[in-house]
Formats: C-alpha cells, structure tokens, sequence
C-alpha cells in the first residue's frame, strides 16, 4: 500500500505538473527568471483557489485539468510519458493520446484534492537551470511537515510553460514514463489500446 504523503506529493507532481492545449495569441518573449516565477505564481494561485473551493470533486477534476492545460507543455509532457512509444505513434493517435492523457491526469490526481483542502502552495525562490527556469515552491498540508516543489519552466513550445516537477528528489517526467510504460506492456505495445484504457480510467 502506498504511503499517504507520498501520494499527496505524487498527486502535487502529476496534478500540478505537472503538462499546454490552449494557445495564447502573440509572438513568444524570451524567457527570464522573473517571468517563469510569474508563471508558477499564476498557476498556484489557481490551484490553491481550486483545492479550497469547496466544489464538489466532479468540478474539480475539470478545473484541475484546465489549469494543468492552461500552464504546463502537455504536448512535451504527454510524449515524454509515452516514451520510445512516441516515435512510432501517428500524429491522429499522438493527438488522441495527448488528449485522454490530459483528462487522465485531472481525473487520477483529482480524486486526492480532498487531502488538499486547507493547504497551500507557495512559491519562495527561482534560479536559472541550463537552458530552463527552476522555480521552488513549498506546499503546506494541514497534519504534515511542509514539503518541496521544484518547477522547471521552459518556453522552447512558444510559450512559458513548466515541462516537469521535482518533489523531494522525485522526478515528474521519470515517474510518469514509467507508469504509462506499464500500461502500454500491458497493452502489448498497442496505442490505441492504452488511449482507450486512459479514456476509461
């Protein structure tokens, strides 16, 4: 059985992370330190109005899918998840998978937002990483020591966006290749099959 706070920061990882569908009009600006903290600024504000909203959990399952739309490359995210998979994928089924990963994210990671009511999450410093931003964030749970966030905000989409998430050591993007790879072997390498399973879950 898993351990709770280890769900809630995989929860934090996936749900916050974490991947972008909407597109905003206008030439893209280079990125600075400044404006990928903004970003992360932005995005926690909406979840934090989300996880202490007091919707009912259908509700919040689309807000938390639209905010992870809204500010995350999903497209990045969604290939990195399906792994070497990604190569040989046609661009309708690309799409398709693209699409069922992001309603599977706000789905899965949604069903744990009650854990959630009365937290926060706060960001509290930001330096550059190579060619991307990092922003550090600190969540705080009612019941639990208050624990880490690392954002990693690039633009190489055209737009500032955060591609991945860091929780104590504990890498978004490799966690999530490694589940959907298992669902995917359990397919036997069938992509349609895996978007279906996606769909339904």
């Amino acid at each position: 059985m898993a351990h709770p706070v280890l769900n809630r920061r995989a929860f934090a990882a996936t749900a916050l992370a974490g991947a972008a569908l909407v597109t905003v009009p206008g030439a893209a600006l280079a990125l600075d330190l400044n404006s990928a903290r903004a970003l992360i600024d932005r995005a926690i504000a909406d979840v934090n109005k989300v996880i202490n909203s007091g919707k009912p959990e259908a509700a919040m399952f689309k807000d938390f899918e639209a905010i992870f739309a809204r500010y995350a490359d999903v497209n990045a995210i969604a290939r990195s998840a399906l792994g070497p998979a990604a190569r040989s994928a046609s661009p309708a089924q690309m799409k398709a998978f693209t699409r069922a990963y992001q309603g599977y994210i706000g789905r899965k990671y949604g069903r744990r937002f009650r854990e959630f009511i009365g937290g926060t999450i706060e960001v509290v410093d930001a330096k550059p990483l190579k060619s991307y931003f990092e922003v550090i964030s600190v969540a705080r749970l009612r019941g639990e020591a208050p624990f880490d966030l690392r954002w990693h905000v690039s633009n190489k989409s055209g737009k500032d966006l955060f591609f991945n998430i860091i929780i104590e050591g504990v890498n978004m993007l490799a966690s999530e290749r490694e589940e959907i790879g298992a669902m995917l072997k359990r397919r036997k390498g069938d992509i349609d099959g895996l978007i279906g399973d996606l769909q339904a879950a």
